[in-house]
């Protein structure tokens, strides 16, 4: 990978041009076939990793990428930190660039991510906000890659709740030229500035960006079919309530069966199994969630060596 990120924070997918994403993903591709060439590639590097949310793949995956790869990580949850509270996120910014080398934070509001990035010297990787989740988008197209080649040819559809996973998976989609539906209720449908943004990387790229309420036409002749949980961390008070609105996009034989028959299928983790995916298809041949939930540690290894490598 060029020198070009170097240093640099990865707070959104935006943040990286289209050919740093595909350099990312041919040096995770080659990590994941070599790991031994990387053993030593952050050697003398420590990372704290900031846990606002629970987390099981981030979590592993970054410990053991960072390990991998020579390094040491930190873990630091709120019983640590507890960010703007205990303490504010300009001193914990502060101190943690005079400690350590990078940062990965996985929490809330977006804005506690920025101002993370903006008040310190170090790269800050975005593991998780309420806005986006750029590593899991990217270790989600690598793995529609490694699976179907040419993105450009394929129809990407997410169905359920246009929340922070569908937003990055847009944006990746306009800055690779991919053609991506979303089939989501309008009361949650995508951020508008966010979609604003990325139809126009895709009227850059040759992509095709769009939206529509019916998750049957969303869903005709998909060659990748994604869904997410509907409800979100800090939304259970809403959990009743979204049942009944996206009962009718649930992931089930009837509607991936408008899809093409060997559609991939794909779901970030954890699923609420028999909610918006039924067992049959999450556990189908179709299925590549497991695929997806390895490759998070690959890309993730991949934008750490671009980041953090002097």
């Amino acid at each position: 990978m060029k020198k070009g990120i170097a240093g640099r924070d990865f707070l959104s997918v935006d943040d990286f041009s289209a050919e740093e994403i595909k350099a990312i993903f041919a040096r995770a591709a080659d990590m994941k076939e070599r790991p031994v060439r990387y053993r030593r590639s952050l050697e003398g590097k420590y990372v704290a990793l900031l846990f606002e949310k629970p987390s099981l793949r981030t979590r592993t995956t970054f410990t053991v990428g960072v390990g991998q790869l020579g390094g040491q990580s930190l873990t630091l949850t709120p019983a640590d930190i507890n960010l703007g509270k205990r303490e504010s996120v300009f001193d914990v910014a502060k101190n943690l660039e005079r400690m350590v080398d990078g940062i990965m934070i996985r929490t809330f509001a977006h804005d506690i991510c920025v101002s993370l990035a903006n008040n310190s010297d170090i790269p800050v990787i975005n593991g998780l906000t309420d806005l986006e989740h750029p590593c899991q988008a990217l270790a989600d197209f690598f793995t529609i890659q490694e699976h179907r080649r040419n993105l450009r040819k394929l129809r990407i559809v997410y169905i359920g709740d246009g929340n922070n996973v569908a937003h990055s998976l847009l944006l990746t989609a306009g800055k690779l030229g991919a053609t991506m539906w979303l089939g989501t209720p309008a009361v949650y449908a995508p951020d508008k500035k966010i979609m604003e943004r990325a139809c126009e990387l895709a009227g850059k790229t040759g992509g095709l960006i769009a939206w529509t309420e019916d998750p049957v036409e969303a869903m005709r002749n998909a060659d990748v079919v994604y869904t997410d949980a509907w409800t979100s961390m800090g939304q259970e008070t809403e959990a009743e309530q979204r049942r009944k609105i996206f009962a009718r996009y649930q992931v089930n034989r009837d509607l991936f069966g408008h899809a093409k028959p060997d559609a991939l299928f794909m779901h970030c983790l954890p699923a609420h199994r028999g909610e918006e995916v039924t067992d049959e298809i999450i556990d189908s041949r179709n299925s590549v969630v497991f695929d997806q939930a390895e490759n998070r540690l690959h890309v993730q290894k991949a934008i750490m060596h671009g980041l953090l490598r002097s």
